[in-house]
């Protein structure tokens, strides 16, 4: 893996989340339980931290991580809990079951707007083209969606994705037949030739171009910032205990450095804790910029493109509202907190 390349209630609407898995054997290997933990040893005088991951290729370096002993070497102990559904850890961390989760910028509006009181105190990565619209033989432009049918997985990444390349073309969501699916469901029904085009992230993107003559027509990769994965922590939880998640903080940055020395034992760590191949992790590679921590400070700062995540929390925000999604403007004016990766900096 290269570090260069890439409501408050205790229940959430299924179709309103994303439910990121990384390959089609984790199904079969994880299917059986909702999640699996794993625990660093106590440290005595030390606040213990409950962190929530599931399967993305941003997130899966966590367990290198554990496995690696560079929680303890930070000096936090952490229960990683490993979800089999990315809904399952959002809900955990809103009914305060988790101290932080590994979650999706658009989706940790969407909680607060629903209202969470929650921090981002990390980026992880962008996706920078693991999500992708995936469209039959025969549409080669955005334009030739009018009138087609197009399913996604309704109010998450990838259907804002469809609806951020609409509108670079001119086309709003009235122009499209939107078939609102479960992203594995909309994968198949594609490849099913129900629908003429969908929205889905990897691996579904594998299974969706299965069909004869599909091609991805644009992905995240156009849209630069539209799709950022996150370390998000209850506040209270963060104004309590400063001291664990800068540490926590400080493991992650560890982290991308262990991966980049020892990229071979590394790797191994992520594949099996995916479920896959080696070779068929490094295929999600590309899609995938994990970001460095001056990337990190970078992206905390104020500006007027989706490489600011300010500026890129406002977009959502606002798409959320015009989708329905989000009921009342959330209040995002204390979202990001930065002053972790600028301790983890100096």
């Amino acid at each position: 893996m290269s570090t260069s390349s890439q409501t408050h209630r205790s229940q959430v609407p299924r179709r309103r989340r994303r439910q990121r898995l990384l390959g089609f054997g984790l199904l079969a290997l994880l299917g059986g339980g909702l999640l699996a933990s794993c625990q660093s040893p106590p440290q005595t005088g030390a606040t213990p931290v409950r962190i929530g991951f599931s399967a993305w290729p941003g997130w899966i370096p966590w367990q290198v991580t554990e496995e690696k002993g560079l929680f303890k070497a930070a000096g936090v102990p952490v229960t990683l809990q490993w979800f089999d559904g990315y809904l399952d850890s959002i809900n955990a961390l809103n009914a305060g079951q988790l101290d932080c989760n590994s979650q999706t910028l658009n989706d940790t509006i969407s909680s607060i707007a629903g209202g969470a009181d929650l921090k981002v105190v990390l980026t992880n990565d962008n996706s920078s083209g693991n999500d992708q619209i995936i469209v039959a033989k025969g549409i080669t432009s955005v334009a030739d969606l009018k009138g087609k049918k197009v399913a996604a997985e309704e109010g998450t990444v990838d259907h804002y994705l469809l609806l951020l390349g609409l509108k670079k073309a001119g086309l709003t969501a009235k122009d499209i037949e939107f078939v609102p699916l479960e992203t594995g469901a909309a994968a198949a029904a594609f490849v099913a030739e129900r629908v003429d085009a969908v929205g889905v992230f990897a691996p579904f993107t594998t299974q969706a171009l299965k069909r004869p003559g599909s091609t991805t027509l644009f992905s995240s990769k156009e849209f630069p910032g539209a799709i950022s994965d996150h370390l998000v922590c209850r506040t209270e939880f963060v104004e309590k205990n400063p001291e664990a998640v800068q540490k926590v903080v400080n493991a992650w940055f560890a982290t991308l450095n262990e991966i980049k020395e020892q990229p071979g034992a590394s790797l191994k760590i992520l594949a099996q804790r995916a479920g896959v191949s080696e070779a068929e992790y490094k295929e999600y590679d590309s899609g995938t910029t994990i970001f460095t921590l001056e990337q990190n400070r970078q992206a905390l700062k104020p500006g007027n493109t989706m490489a600011s995540l300010p500026f890129a929390a406002e977009d959502i925000s606002g798409f959320l509202q015009e989708a329905g999604l989000a009921q009342t403007p959330p209040d995002i004016s204390a979202l990001f907190d930065a002053r972790f990766v600028e301790a983890a900096a100096k």
